[in-house]
């Protein structure tokens, strides 16, 4: 778990984008075309730029190596047939080789290791902590280690393909069966992509056949569950495929990096978590591991038994306050959410925006970044658990680029060589001095930093009490319990009183503090205070008092936070 008293605020950033500054990007350009940022971008000024808006974590996004259609034979890395990679530069997600970083992020292919370890030292010379990807449930279906340790073999190199299932082979066959992939299986190739046996596609799918909406690039690992036969258990002795990645994360770890962020974890089964982590933090007691995982009904299973630090709360939290500023959700439900999570909300690592999800600027989400504000209030400030942020999200990037692969889908793309518009601009040539960013850019960011920013300078935020008003004020006389959402959070002698407002006309909301929240959080009823609103640093005139509501007037697509030193 987290040693630090300060909440964790993680700054996902997709490597090969960041610092990319080509402002005429082409359609599914190359390389050469459309150009690709490089470790070396994160250069001490950009490290203390993202620091400044409270991060404490960075997520390099993408740095093992992936399949790309990008020829990189005369660096003795074997190309990938263009028909199995998704778009010119790959998906992060279809490792090809887990000992090795991605050589498109390296200025100097040969040295990209030595890149790689010197962008975690100047990260941590900037003070922020290096989280990594761990990719542990496919590869990609031509995966080949060039880097592969002496004394360790390839993923399948002992396998026999004769068998659909052993617990001893690290993939999935489809015995005495060609691939016949449900799309283009030749692409810019001379010949056709040829796999036989047809090993299982990535995401579950045990026949020959992956569609365009598989994740047909990638090949299922094989942790010894015989999905096939009732999906019985293997694990005595220990599965080749475990073993193999043990090696991989201490081989990971052992780089000085702080964290992973374990792709699907849950496709990989609970058992291998509990045999794995408490090896690695043996060794690397303060590494976190932070788990992708959809299925609440798991989330008790990868935290306690799995051993995971945090898992994502996507759909719980991301979903819940999705809803409400798209304006078909209730406020209320934001209560029903934490209520859920049965006591392991410290646990949960919440977000706005990932890779995976649509940009909330985008026309598919909000259309603009303003309406997610009380959303980030809410997510950010909560609970002590860590909140993330994606590279673009403080300036309201819009991801409505028409990339190439990646297409028009309110998502900046993952699989192409593109540049990032807020991002390219906010950088400026490496200077950050804002000259090539609107007046409005430069607001937001300035809402988003002052709030993530606090929720490491406030302690009541950063490790306090949460108590949710909500039960007192639905049905309230002056509150929208639809589109107003209140709660307060305590630590020592300081209580703050958060008051959110989802909708786009300002709210004059009358707050109810029961007398429950008084005896709770041990608080004193207060008739006049001079409270300090910690957004804006102003003072205003308030009451705590459980037989009185407390008035606050509230900005549309906003939220107030008042604090009281008792």
């Amino acid at each position: 778990m987290n040693n630090d008293d300060n909440k964790l605020i993680i700054y996902q950033v997709f490597t090969r984008l960041f610092g990319n500054n080509n402002n005429h990007c082409i359609h599914n350009g190359s390389l050469a075309d459309n150009g690709c940022g490089r470790m070396a971008d994160f250069t001490g000024k950009a490290l203390t730029e993202i620091k400044r808006l409270g991060v404490t974590h960075i997520w390099y996004t993408g740095i093992i190596e992936h399949a790309t259609q990008t020829d990189y034979r005369r660096y003795n890395i074997r190309p990938d047939h263009p028909a199995v990679v998704k778009g010119k530069a790959g998906s992060p997600y279809a490792i090809k080789d887990y000992y090795d970083v991605d050589p498109d992020l390296a200025k100097d292919v040969p040295g990209r290791m030595k890149e790689f370890e010197n962008l975690v030292q100047r990260t941590h010379r900037s003070g922020l902590k290096v989280i990594i990807d761990f990719v542990p449930n496919h590869v990609a279906r031509q995966y080949h280690s060039d880097a592969q340790p002496d004394g360790t073999s390839q993923l399948g190199a002992n396998d026999d393909p004769a068998y659909a299932f052993s617990p001893y082979n690290n993939f999935y066959y489809i015995p005495q069966s060609e691939l016949r992939g449900q799309f283009d299986m030749q692409g810019s190739a001379p010949e056709p992509y040829r796999e036989y046996p047809a090993k299982a596609t990535g995401n579950n799918r045990f026949d020959a056949c992956p569609g365009i909406d598989d994740w047909y690039e990638t090949v299922k690992l094989n942790y010894g569950v015989d999905y096939q036969n009732g999906g019985t258990r293997h694990f005595d002795p220990t599965p080749d495929t475990w073993e193999k990645m043990r090696d991989i994360l201490l081989f990971w770890a052992g780089k000085d990096i702080d964290g992973f962020r374990c792709d699907m974890a849950e496709m990989v089964p609970v058992e291998f978590w509990e045999w794995v982590i408490p090896q690695v933090k043996e060794q690397y007691p303060d590494l976190l591991f932070i788990a992708e995982v959809y299925n609440p009904n798991e989330y008790h299973n990868y935290l306690f038994r799995g051993h995971f630090d945090y898992l994502y709360d996507k759909v719980g939290l991301y979903d819940t306050l999705r809803a409400i500023v798209c304006g078909y959700g209730s406020a209320t439900d934001i209560t029903r959410c934490w209520q859920s999570l049965g006591g392991i909300e410290q646990r949960m690592l919440n977000f706005l925006e990932n890779h995976d999800e649509q940009r909330i600027a985008s026309d598919f989400f909000a259309g603009t970044p303003w309406k997610a504000i009380p959303a980030l209030v809410v997510a950010a400030c909560m609970n002590t658990n860590p909140m993330m942020v994606y590279f673009g999200q403080e300036f309201g990037e819009k991801g409505m680029d028409r990339e190439g692969f990646s297409g028009r889908d309110g998502r900046t793309t993952i699989f192409d060589y593109w540049s990032v518009d807020t991002i390219r601009r906010w950088r400026n040539g490496g200077k950050f001095d804002g000259r090539m960013q609107t007046d409005e850019e430069q607001r937001l960011y300035d809402v988003y930093r002052r709030i993530l920013t606090l929720c490491r300078r406030e302690k009541a935020i950063a490790r306090g009490l949460f108590f949710d008003l909500m039960y007192a004020n639905v049905g309230g006389w002056r509150f929208n319990e639809h589109r107003q959402y209140t709660f307060l959070r305590k630590y020592e002698n300081e209580v703050l009183l958060f008051v959110v407002n989802f909708d786009s006309a300002a709210a004059d909301v009358a707050i109810n503090i029961p007398p429950h929240a008084f005896s709770f959080l041990q608080m004193p009823q207060i008739e006049r205070y001079q409270a300090v609103e910690l957004i804006t640093g102003k003072e205003e005139t308030v009451s705590l008092l459980p037989y009185k509501a407390t008035d606050v007037c509230v900005g549309p697509y906003s939220a107030k936070i008042l604090k009281f030193k008792l």
